[in-house]
């Protein structure tokens, strides 16, 4: 790779991402804003996970039992412990984004997943098969969306939402697509082949659109967020802001969060891997049933525009409340689906609600967390959501041996996501301190607060210990990464300059601190 991609990819994600040409940002290099070309670029990223997603690997599961000799059971279990383990990478996936950009991971994810992809093609037994499933759903279902989604979100602040809804409709319609075309792969040549071809395809698309497409942030090509500049007095205040990983897991609203995409998973997934069956439960044939996907898909596409739309607008609680509620009344209404209209009616909603969830929460997290430390924080987030939908259709299978049909298990089910959804409409939402929208702006450097509580300078995080608005404690704020220095007596000028000796004044770090 060229010096310059290295160098772009390596910017750490806190470099300022509003800072005008002439203060330290590169020249513009186009006047056009390139915040809508990431959308295009993240929309074909999501596309290219479809041979790590559920959809994409449900083609190959009858195949591979035939060629390979081994069981179902065995089958699912591979599967099962592949997402697990899968899912535990994903922090460091986050981590990885904050500290070298979207650029470079996606790069390495892309070559990852294409070469797991290739290796997949010479697959022999259940544990080459299980090491695979391992790879894929890692770098595919997990590194490549997460990464394709925290690019968007770092080019948009007003518009997030929307930009993310966009990104994430087009690219549910290139998953969605995908098993058709990999089903028709598999009859003309074989499974192993179209994994191979699949791999290849993936080197083909994702790393030139990492090396060539993508870059990091606005202010790498001298532009701003949502390419408009900001005000002067606004300058520092938008620049690199964001709450570190431990101090958003302290509030409230990061695990509802959490807990509304681990439900939607689990349950979503859970329902969609037993589809045929369910609804074959109901009187629908088998062909009936694998077309209630279609409706399903439509529903995702409107709705995740919109929930963008929505959440530009509304408080994002609110949107997830929605969302929960939603997927509630489904599966309510799956024990009325009946074939014709009803059947119709229950992939809407349970499209809809999907399509909602998964917008809501790309454009929740930056909006009460800032985008500094977004990559770490998604990340953990995501460790729950593919442990979710690993274990829900287990989770169904075994609440369906115990009850004896599906119809018993639905309202159980449906109580989940009401509980969720009370939880999001109460918990409050985390706010830093002098702050104009929430999680939009950092406190100006100005010394103590009135409670004592420390500030730093613009490009830091602004926090107060304890409750919602906090986030270290007194005694983590003091001794932890970017502390603030305790205030020193006002200078001889008495504006609280440095000290004599080179000591820093109020609002101000020692260097290297």
């Amino acid at each position: 790779m060229s010096k310059r991609f290295l160098r772009h990819s390596s910017r750490v994600a806190g470099d300022d991402v509003s800072t005008p040409p002439g203060d330290g940002a590169r020249p513009p290099t186009d006047t056009r804003f390139h915040g809508w070309r990431i959308v295009g670029f993240s929309a074909v990223a999501l596309a290219m996970t479809a041979p790590g997603q559920t959809h994409g690997i449900s083609v190959m599961i009858d195949p591979l039992i035939e060629d390979l000799g081994i069981g179902r059971t065995q089958i699912s279990t591979a599967y099962l412990i592949g997402t697990l383990v899968g899912a535990c990478a994903m922090p460091m996936i986050g981590r990885a984004i904050d500290r070298w950009g979207p650029r470079l991971v996606m790069a390495i994810v892309g070559a990852v997943f294409g070469a797991v992809l290739l290796a997949l093609s010479a697959v022999s037994g259940v544990v080459g098969l299980t090491a695979g499933f391992v790879g894929i759903r890692m770098a595919g279902q997990g590194a490549l969306s997460l990464v394709a989604t925290t690019t968007v979100a770092y080019w948009f602040d007003r518009r997030r939402g929307f930009a993310l809804g966009l990104a994430g409709a087009l690219g549910t319609a290139g998953i969605s697509t995908a098993p058709v075309v990999f089903e028709r792969l598999i009859a003309f040549t074989g499974w192993r082949e179209t994994w191979a071809i699949q791999g290849l395809l993936v080197w083909a698309v994702v790393i030139p659109i990492a090396v060539w497409g993508i870059r990091n942030r606005p202010a790498d090509i001298g532009q701003h967020v949502d390419g408009v500049a900001p005000a002067d007095d606004d300058r520092g205040d938008r620049a690199a802001e964001g709450w570190p990983l431990r101090a958003a897991m302290r509030t409230g609203m990061f695990w509802v969060i959490v807990g509304c995409l681990s439900t939607s998973s689990m349950l979503g997934t859970g329902l969609a891997f037993h589809q045929i069956d369910i609804l074959g439960e109901r009187g629908l044939s088998t062909i009936e049933a694998a077309a209630n996907f279609l409706p399903q898909t439509a529903a995702v596409l409107l709705v995740t525009i919109g929930a963008g739309f929505l959440v530009d607008r509304f408080s994002p609680r609110l949107v997830l409340s929605g969302s929960m509620v939603l997927m509630a009344c489904g599966i309510v209404f799956l024990g009325h689906v009946s074939p014709g209209f009803t059947a119709l009616g229950y992939g809407v909603i349970m499209g809809a609600a999907g399509g909602m969830m998964r917008t809501v929460e790309s454009a929740a997290v930056p909006r009460y967390f800032g985008t500094t430390h977004l990559g770490a924080i998604r990340g953990v987030a995501h460790t729950g959501v593919i442990a979710a939908s690993a274990l829900g259709p287990v989770a169904v299978a075994l609440g369906r041996d115990v009850a004896g049909d599906y119809s018993t298990l639905l309202i159980p089910m449906a109580v989940l996501p009401v509980l969720v959804a009370v939880a999001a409409a109460v918990a409050p939402e985390p706010r830093r301190r002098g702050s104009r929208r929430g999680s939009d702006a950092v406190d100006d450097a100005a010394g103590a607060s009135d409670d004592g509580a420390a500030r730093v300078p613009a490009g830091g995080e602004t926090f107060t210990g304890g409750g919602e608005t906090g986030v270290p404690g007194p005694e983590e704020a003091a001794t932890g990464p970017g502390a603030a220095e305790p205030a020193e007596p006002e200078g001889p000028d008495g504006t609280g300059g440095p000290a004599p000796g080179g000591r820093s004044g109020p609002g101000r770090r020692e260097p290297g601190a």
